[in-house]
Parts: structure tokens; sequence; C-alpha cells
């Protein structure tokens, strides 16, 4: 019995240590793979729009830090992960998405316009409740796109990873307080 108390207790307390974060309900990993790098889970928030709650963000890094412009612009492994907490049609998505383009753009995203359209693809026509979308850029090879875990899409370019990242962490971003959440700030 002593035994079977003892292997309770340790398999809790390592399924405690799997997640570093609870935002709105969702358990956030502390970590996430990045091509073979590991990376910490470097801050976590809450998207919302007109009160209601649309999806929880995280930042993973190699490194921790609150720069967001370094972040924007490091040619290092690192991943951002949503968690939709609704269901958005695609259009609404895709259209919140390009927003987010031109806002972390300055509005210059024309030399990037097919990696944006191949992403937006990923959401088809709706982004349901409970999806999990994981933006993991790997140097030289791109940002790859996982939807629940599987591979949907590569997109290549540091140009693209740029934009993308600065969505959630440019001066424009999707919501200055996930930002700030991601940034750990």
């Amino acid at each position: 019995m002593k035994q079977l108390i003892t292997a309770l207790v340790l398999v809790l307390g390592l399924t405690q240590v799997a997640f570093a974060k609870e935002v709105a309900g969702v358990k956030i990993p502390d970590s996430i793979k990045a091509g073979s790098t590991d990376l910490a889970l470097n801050g976590a928030g809450l998207r919302e729009k007109w009160m209601f709650d649309v999806y929880v963000g995280g930042l993973y890094l190699g490194q921790k830090t609150s720069d967001a412009n370094q972040v924007i612009n490091a040619d290092e492994p690192m991943a951002i992960k949503l968690h939709m907490l609704r269901d958005v049609s695609g259009e609404k998505m895709a259209n919140a998405t390009r927003e987010g383009f031109e806002n972390a753009t300055n509005g210059n995203t024309g030399t990037i316009k097919g990696e944006i359209d191949s992403f937006l693809a990923v959401f088809g026509d709706e982004a349901t409740e409970n999806n999990v979308y994981d933006m993991v850029y790997v140097p030289g090879k791109g940002v790859e796109v996982y939807v629940n875990g599987k591979l949907a899409n590569t997109i290549e370019g540091a140009e693209f990873k740029k934009a993308l990242f600065g969505i959630w962490l440019s001066d424009k971003p999707a919501q200055e307080s996930l930002r700030d959440d991601m940034l750990g700030s």
C-alpha cells in the first residue's frame, strides 16, 4: 500500500510539473519542441474580443525575455501556441489574422502575400473550440504550423516569421494585455 501511495504522489507531482500555468481553464504546457530544441514557456495570456474569451496564447522561447523586438527579429527557434476557447468562422479568423499582419508590418504585406494566404488556409472553414494551433519557427526551415499536434503546413521565410510573431508582439499587437502576458511583463 505504501508503494502505491508513493507512486501516486510521484505521478501527481510529475503531472503538475508538466504544466507551467493555467489561463481561463486551459493548462499551458511548460515546454514544447522546435525541431530538436526544447523551448520554455515565456508567458501566456487570454485574447478577448467584445467581452468574449477567444483563445489562450502562449509564447515559447529558448531563453526568457520581455523584449518584443528581440523575439520578432531573432533567427532562433521559438513558438506560439493558441488554444481556441470558442468556435470562430474561418472568415472571421482570416480577417482578424490579415489585420494582424497589416498591423505588424505597417501595411507592408505585399512581399509575403503568398505566405500569408498559405498560412490562413490552415484555419479552413472554422477555428473550432479546443483546437490547438502551434506555430513553431525552425531557423532554415520556416514556420511549421500544427493543428492539434499534426503538421498542417510549413511556411518558409524569416520575413514571414517576423510578421507572424509581430501579430502578437509588435507595437500594434492583437491585444496589448496578451502581448504583455506572453512577454512575462
